[in-house]
């Protein structure tokens, strides 16, 4: 047969379907009689050779790749044909393929470039052959055979050794070299910089003998002698490019990381004492970072230690002389490079330690800058855990007694600049605060300064501001969503003190008489809307005993009024919070929706039928707005996790029958509360697939033709189709089903669509918008398979006069136009014209959103948009004289590839 093939056939001289039959035939035989080919010896890789010299189909070239990625990894004698099998094969090298235009095959040229790749780069036996057309290549102008050669490059460090690389480490140095410092290019530097650490770390990897050894260092004496002279030269041009060829390689391997640092970090650390410019200093700083921070391939092995122990005291003296600096670049660049040493066994030493934490903290304390800040709160968060007692001991007083001084009053003469200062550093305090608490010793410590900085803000004493009240709360949270990184005694922390405490005092705010020192602000919605999530977070990480105890606790609380577990003095000993009428008590529902709404599925609620009752008559019956939302939020997280069955029946049948009675009397003042609660039922139905979802949205199908309603209806979809943050989530343990937004949409689109068409002209836009934030929270895959049969009603859709569904759709369409399918292309004339006009709309994010699509479209091929290109070019001029700076910025980024459609080279 391979006779037959070999010397009686003239392969190339076939068809293209005759020639894919003889390399299927091929990869066949290598599959099932492998041991029969080999025994040809080289006459199979000859004859191989011969049949695919010339292949220029993309299809057969693939087959063919595969085979000679067979041969050369598969142990098959190539002899003296191992050059001419490199030969037909790099001859390809680099690739150049574009794929036509609705190419049926989907042949790509990066399909190719990794096929080719394969080969060449799978024995040691072409890297004679190999290097020296990489090195010429790499002279290439061509930005993508560049890149092409440089990753081929890289791709051989796991295959190679030091004997096939040594002879040509001068050239791939010059060649790598001048793509890093003379490049134009990102992605070219990049690439070099890869090959660079993948050369490095095959070297290394293969030092068994002298020989090998003198390789890697020819290559590090090649590296330091062209790279290191331009570090003396900080405000030169060289230094970043240099220091980033010396970074690379130290962290290809240990022993680069050893010679790297051995001859770099001295020279930094007598260039930064001698240098007196804070720009010059900087830049020191920051390339020696570079240097401290290990790699995964240049940690030390067991038995070896760290290579920068032998600069410790250097590194440390550097690292606090610049965090005493004024200039924030030298500070930020410090605590980076104290992060990384701490992160290091032995490199801070406990004096160090105390110095670190002293310096961090003069810093919170001191410094305004809020890139010096995050970077300081960085590296808090990173030292705490491995150095817990020099934070508790050291730095957790000082930020709790800068948090409860007393503040003077501006009537004391205080400037309202002092007044904003001593805010913005209490501020700080309170972040630092929730930053080291990421160990259990630094939870118990810093928590209980939160709590009582929350009482007195609570109190009316110490001026504290509701911007404060606010950050102590996102402190708080914080701390809860990293509990379940630590012990488990952190959430019996958080069941026995900050839930009680946290809650006590919400209560006692709400239910207090106007006193001399006003209004709580635990009050007001703003403050109650970041203490939900601090339940929300802690509640849903409790284990089970914990569970049911706070489900127990809660529910009693807000059904009996049952105060007993508080750690506060109430003025009633009984306070019934959901059938108080006072809006101040009754708003706390959102409390209970946070706690009972979080824990585990597998918790009972108690007296869950009364519960729900009381909550669905909040729900349709309270004229607060944030109350009856977080009543119907509660109730729906509830019913969610209910299990099936009679009990469960009947709660919705009351509550649907309730619902509907509201709707359906247009004389009502509780419509829009019956709304919200049959919005957050339906979603909690939808979430687990109950059977009743689907009569609760042709409920709201229904309604969207209501004059009144049909507008909250048609945004109430965005709701159903979106995720909930603080209820109805997988992280509050919801019954969520997978792909139940794609199975919404499969049930409910054609009802839609029929609906707009039915409907008279001055309601269709309430289905255009449903539709639209239906779509929009879909997958972006499901878009582009529905997209063709909608796409009439989207272009309907921009052209509705509601900036809501205009906005909607176009956040739709963006990234569907980044790889439209084949119907929305044949829809150009009618969409850009469309597009066009919304470049003028009124609304600024609709102007910004129409731009992103039309920036998007100049992406497609240029056959497809160059009819369009002057009539696009025209309409841009008018959003580059917008008064809004955003807009400007998409009108010139959009134009400007525009004005390039077309061009040779792009």
């Amino acid at each position: 047969m391979l006779k037959s093939v070999f010397q009686d056939t003239h392969v190339q001289s076939l068809m293209i379907q005759e020639r894919s039959c003889v390399y299927n035939i091929l990869i066949n035989l290598m599959e099932s009689r492998q041991q029969e080919l080999k025994g040809l010896g080289s006459d199979f890789v000859f004859g191989f050779v011969q049949s695919m010299d010339g292949e220029r189909d993309p299809r057969n070239l693939l087959l063919a790749f595969q085979i000679a990625r067979k041969i050369v990894v598969g142990g098959y004698d190539m002899g003296k044909f191992t050059e001419e099998l490199f030969e037909v094969t790099s001859c390809y090298f680099p690739i150049d393929f574009t794929p036509p235009p609705n190419d049926p095959h989907g042949i790509t040229q990066e399909d190719l470039i990794v096929s080719l790749r394969a080969v060449l780069t799978g024995t040691p036996l072409f890297a004679e052959f190999l290097m020296p057309l990489i090195i010429e290549k790499l002279d290439s102008d061509v930005q993508s055979a560049k890149v092409d050669s440089l990753q081929t490059l890289a791709a051989c460090g796991p295959v190679y050794g030091h004997k096939e690389l040594s002879q040509f480490l001068s050239g791939l140095w010059s060649s790598l070299r001048r793509e890093v410092f003379q490049t134009s290019s990102e992605r070219v530097e990049a690439a070099a910089l890869s090959a660079l650490s993948s050369l490095t770390t095959c070297l290394s990897r293969s030092i068994t003998t002298s020989d090998s050894d003198h390789a890697l260092d020819t290559l590090l004496q090649l590296v330091l002698k062209d790279c290191q002279h331009h570090l003396l030269e900080p405000d030169m041009k060289l230094v970043w490019p240099s220091a980033k060829i010396l970074q690379t390689v130290a962290a290809a391997s240990y022993r680069a990381h050893l010679s790297m640092a051995t001859a770099v970090i001295p020279l930094l650390v007598e260039q930064y004492i001698t240098r007196t410019q804070s720009a010059q200093r900087r830049t020191l700083l920051e390339v020696l970072q570079g240097f401290t921070q290990p790699s995964e391939t240049s940690r030390p092995a067991e038995g070896e230690e760290c290579v920068l122990l032998q600069f410790q005291a250097s590194l440390c003296a550097v690292v606090f002389s610049a965090l005493t600096e004024t200039g924030a670049g030298l500070q930020i660049s410090a605590t980076r490079i104290l992060s990384t040493l701490g992160q290091q066994t032995g490199l801070l030493t406990p004096a160090d330690v105390v110095l670190a934490v002293d310096h961090l903290t003069t810093l919170i304390l001191q410094e305004d800058d809020p890139q010096v800040s995050a970077a300081v709160m960085e590296c808090c968060g990173s030292l705490a855990p491995r150095h817990p007692a020099a934070f508790t001991s050291r730095m957790l007083p000082k930020l709790k007694e800068c948090i409860f001084t007393e503040r003077m009053v501006q009537g004391d003469g205080v400037a309202p600049a002092v007044w904003g200062s001593q805010n913005a550093v209490r501020q700080r305090c309170v972040t630092a605060l929730a930053r080291v608490a990421c160990e259990p010793s630094l939870v118990r410590e810093s928590s209980p300064v939160l709590l009582e900085l929350l009482t007195t803000a609570h109190t009316g004493c110490g001026s504290f501001s509701v911007d404060e009240v606010i950050s102590v709360c996102h402190g708080l949270q914080r701390i809860a969503e990293h509990a379940p990184h630590m012990e488990a005694e952190i959430g019996q922390f958080f069941h026995d003190v900050i839930i009680p405490r946290l809650l006590g005092l919400a209560v006692q705010a709400a239910v207090q008489d106007e006193g001399s020192c006003g209004r709580s602000f635990l009050t007001e919605e703003a403050v109650l809307a970041v203490v939900v999530p601090v339940f929300s977070s802690s509640c849903s990480r409790l284990n089970a005993d914990c569970a049911v105890s706070t489900a127990s606790r809660v529910v009693s609380l807000f059904l009996h009024g049952d105060v007993s577990f508080l750690p506060h003095d109430l003025q009633h000993t009984t306070i019934p919070l959901l059938k108080t009428p006072s809006l101040q008590v009754s708003q706390l529902v959102c409390l209970l929706t946070a706690c009972v709404c979080s824990l585990p599925r597998s918790v009972e609620i108690p007296e869950i039928d009364r519960l729900l009752e009381e909550l669905e008559e909040v729900s349709c019956t309270h004229t607060h707005s944030f109350t009856h939302t977080s009543a119907a939020k509660c109730y729906a997280g509830l019913i969610n996790k209910r299990p099936s069955g009679p009990a469960l029946d009947a709660a919705l049948e009351r509550s649907v029958k309730r619902i509907s009675a509201e709707l359906d009397n247009s004389a009502s003042c509780l419509q829009t509360q019956a709304l919200t609660l049959l919005l957050w039922v339906t979603k909690g139905l939808l979430l687990r697939y109950h059977p009743l979802s689907s009569a609760l949205t042709d409920k709201l199908f229904s309604l969207l033709s209501d004059r009144s309603l049909g507008p909250l209806v048609a945004d109430g979809f965005a709701l159903l189709m979106s995720d909930s943050p603080d209820v109805l989530n997988r992280g509050c343990h919801a019954d969520v089903r997978i792909m139940y937004r794609q199975r919404f949409f499969s049930e409910n689109s054609a009802k839609l669509v029929q609906g707009f068409h039915s409907a008279p002209p001055e309601e269709k836009a309430g289905y255009l918008k449903a539709l639209s934030h239906i779509m929009n929270n879909l997958p972006r895959q499901v878009q582009l398979t529905e997209l063709p049969a909608l796409l009439p009603l989207f272009l309907e859709a921009l052209s509705c006069p509601d900036v809501c569904v205009q906005l909607s759709t176009l956040s739709c369409l963006q990234p569907v136009l980044l790889d439209p399918p084949t119907a929305l292309t044949n829809q150009m004339e009618a969409l850009i014209p469309r597009l066009l006009t919304l470049t003028t709309s009124p609304a600024m994010k609709v102007r910004i959103a129409a731009l992103r699509c039309i920036h998007s479209l100049s992406r497609l091929p240029d056959h497809m948009m160059l009819p369009f290109r002057a009539r696009v070019l025209r309409a841009l001029a008018v959003p580059l004289d917008d008064k809004k700076r955003l807009v400007r910025k998409e009108a010139v980024l959009a134009r400007g590839e525009w004005f390039l459609l077309g061009s040779p080279g792009r």
